[in-house]
């Protein structure tokens, strides 16, 4: 092309950028107008230096105080609290008592004045008690146990020294709650063993044909009351003894 056609043509050309660098600049500005908050510009952290390994020394062991031994007050006894007689005396912990046993009762005078009339009087009977079971028994009558004793042989005999009630005719003394065994002697000879007659009894279940045959025979033990006596001394503790004597007086006949 000729220069006398593009002199021209770039004529026109400059007024149309000049149009759109404008343009551009008007748009910057109005960002910037709604943009006018000032910038956040975050801290950097610094880095702070590492320590150097340090060498450890060995430290010098502290002089370990002398135990201290405190103490303890004397414990003071309530005035209505028995003394403990094994307070003093050197036993394991365990072993110690707070409280002793009770002292023992002082013996009723009942018994003083009547374990004599009561040993004067014939036909005793008494109330032993063997394996829990309670029996009024006198000398010579037999005994069958609800039970079998194992290692006993016809002929031995046995001491039976737990008794609740030792009376007589007119007196009887009860135990707080068992006799003491020197109040009296009880001995029992083993006759021997008693079996009772087979037993079978059948067991079924719901819905089912099967029956089972259970068969039961127990033993007992047949002893005889050999000895009864109640002795004149012995400790009376707790013991308290009743008199049932009645006063009888004959009939009297009206005069003629």
């Amino acid at each position: 092309m000729s220069r006398a056609l593009l002199h021209p043509l770039l004529q026109l050309k400059a007024p149309v950028v000049s149009r759109l660098a404008s343009a551009l600049a008007l748009s910057v500005v109005q960002q910037r107008a709604f943009n006018t908050s000032a910038p956040i510009i975050e801290p950097v952290p610094k880095q702070q230096p590492q320590p150097q390994p340090q060498k450890h020394k060995p430290k010098r062991k502290a002089a370990i105080p002398p135990a201290v031994v405190h103490q303890q007050p004397p414990k003071q006894r309530h005035e209505k609290n028995a003394a403990n007689p094994t307070d003093s005396q050197v036993r394991p912990l365990a072993f110690k008592k707070s409280h002793p046993a009770r002292p023992p009762r002082p013996v009723e005078n009942s018994v003083e004045k009547l374990l004599p009339l009561l040993v004067a009087q014939p036909g005793h009977y008494i109330t032993v008690h063997i394996h829990g079971f309670p029996y009024l028994v006198q000398e010579g009558d037999q005994v069958r146990l609800p039970f079998r004793i194992p290692g006993v042989l016809p002929g031995d005999v046995l001491r039976l020294d737990r008794a609740s009630v030792i009376g007589s005719r007119d007196y009887t003394m009860k135990g707080a709650p068992h006799i003491d065994p020197e109040l009296f002697q009880c001995r029992a000879t083993v006759l021997g063993t008693e079996s009772e007659p087979l037993r079978i009894k059948l067991k079924t279940k719901r819905r089912q044909r099967k029956v089972k045959r259970v068969k039961s025979k127990h033993r007992y033990t047949i002893l005889r009351i050999s000895e009864l006596r109640v002795q004149k001394s012995g400790k009376a503790t707790g013991h308290h003894i009743e008199s049932v004597a009645k006063e009888t007086t004959a009939p009297q006949r009206p005069a003629a």
